[in-house]
């Protein structure tokens, strides 16, 4: 499969709010809140779209792309970061669709260092390592059970570990990462607990393994090329510039000084778990084709089985949540995406079945199906994420008709 042919439309199907079921009042609120957050100067800028069965019924640019920068544009290229995981995974199942690995196979099968890995326990103040009861598989990267952590999530002996250990020495590349990685313990035992981490940057270097091309390489000859994806890989090149969106330098709530991954130049490590910037048309394009069963405009990516196995959550009742502030009760997780289990619980509204994921700088989607919606919404505030997070969804889910 090659890159997309000349003649791609790009254009996803567009109707009017009121006939897909949005509230063109509710819309209006919606814009007009994310403006105030502008004026108030919490925010540089957003841009937003809803789709409802299978058509675009909202698009909205509120503010500036940049700080004192010229107005938000619909072809705004964003620091997705976490967002790159649903990306990365679809290429793991890409090749697991291609009989080239299973998601039961040991991690240690693709990279040896994997083999033998202790787990990290504190008792009496001290670090103990153990053996692990049992090897880390590629399911377990997949939905976060692997026992790698991160080190911004917490602050245990392990977490601590992390943030001392190499895992950013300039020149790394993805086999000199995941190397690094391999040498730290573990957090918890592999299957026990979900624990959001490196996971997906292992997921990346096991798509290189496998596929002999790099991961920039894979996603942008199997995913990005034919999905008509033109903005999105793992740096903007000097031509793309002056459309990337920029946070604000100091975080207006705590004055502490903010700063995002470099996104102008080509990184030696392609992060499979953070490192893709992306246009809100693009991601939306990514999201339709999960929606429609993993096809879009002729280009195949997965099966539609696959994309609802991926979709299913893959934790149950006897995986303890190792990371709360990121899976908020009545969730599960599956394979590369948060799933919602219950309609309550949560802080916010949603429906049982719907998947979703954002990234660290405050970008987040999520699939509907039962309510036939996709929601995306772009931006760079990386203190405030969890607060534009949470007012996207109330809002869009007030819009509805």
């Amino acid at each position: 499969m090659t890159d997309a042919p000349i003649s791609l439309s790009l254009a996803l199907p567009t109707a009017k709010p009121e006939d897909v079921g949005l509230s063109p009042a509710g819309l209006a609120r919606l814009e007009a809140i994310m403006q105030r957050e502008v004026d108030a100067a919490r925010l540089p800028g957003v841009t937003m779209l809803i789709a409802r069965n299978g058509k675009v019924g909202y698009r909205g640019n509120v503010g500036a792309l940049r700080p004192d920068g010229p107005a938000m544009r619909g072809d705004g290229i964003f620091r997705i970061y976490s967002m790159t995981k649903p990306i990365v995974s679809v290429a793991l199942m890409m090749l697991v669709e291609e009989g080239r690995l299973f998601i039961s196979d040991p991690l240690a099968k693709f990279i040896p260092e994997f083999a033998d890995m202790r787990v990290g326990v504190e008792r009496g103040g001290k670090l103990e390592l153990i053996a692990a009861e049992r090897a880390i598989t590629v399911q377990d990267l997949l939905r976060h059970t692997s026992g790698l952590t991160y080190a911004f999530t917490g602050n245990s002996a392990v977490q601590r570990l992390y943030g001392e250990a190499p895992l950013r020495s300039p020149g790394i590349d993805s086999a000199g990462f995941v190397a690094a990685l391999a040498k730290l313990p573990l957090i918890n035992q592999p299957g026990a607990s979900w624990d959001y981490s490196h996971s997906t940057d292992v997921v990346g270097r096991v798509v290189e393994i496998v596929s002999g091309q790099t991961l920039g390489a894979f996603l942008q000859e199997r995913i990005l090329g034919p999905l008509g994806m033109k903005d999105t890989a793992f740096f903007a090149p000097p031509e793309k510039h002056e459309r990337l969106a920029e946070g604000f330098p100091i975080d207006p709530d705590t004055g502490a000084p903010v700063k995002l991954i470099e996104a102008r130049v080509a990184p030696k490590f392609e992060s499979g778990g953070g490192g893709l910037v992306s246009t809100i048309e693009d991601y939306a394009r990514f999201l339709q084709m999960l929606y429609l069963g993993g096809a879009l405009d002729g280009a195949r990516i997965l099966g539609r089985k696959t994309i609802a196995y991926m979709a299913a959550d893959h934790l149950g009742p006897a995986v303890r949540n190792g990371t709360p502030s990121l899976l908020p009760p009545g969730h599960g997780f599956g394979l590369g995406f948060a799933v919602r289990r219950e309609a309550g619980m949560a802080p916010t509204p949603g429906t049982p079945g719907e998947f979703f994921w954002g990234g660290l700088a405050g970008t987040a989607f999520w699939i509907a199906p039962q309510e036939e919606l996709i929601a995306i919404m772009l931006i760079q505030a990386l203190g405030q994420r969890d607060y534009y997070r949470q007012l996207f969804r109330n809002l869009v889910h007030a819009a509805l008709a």
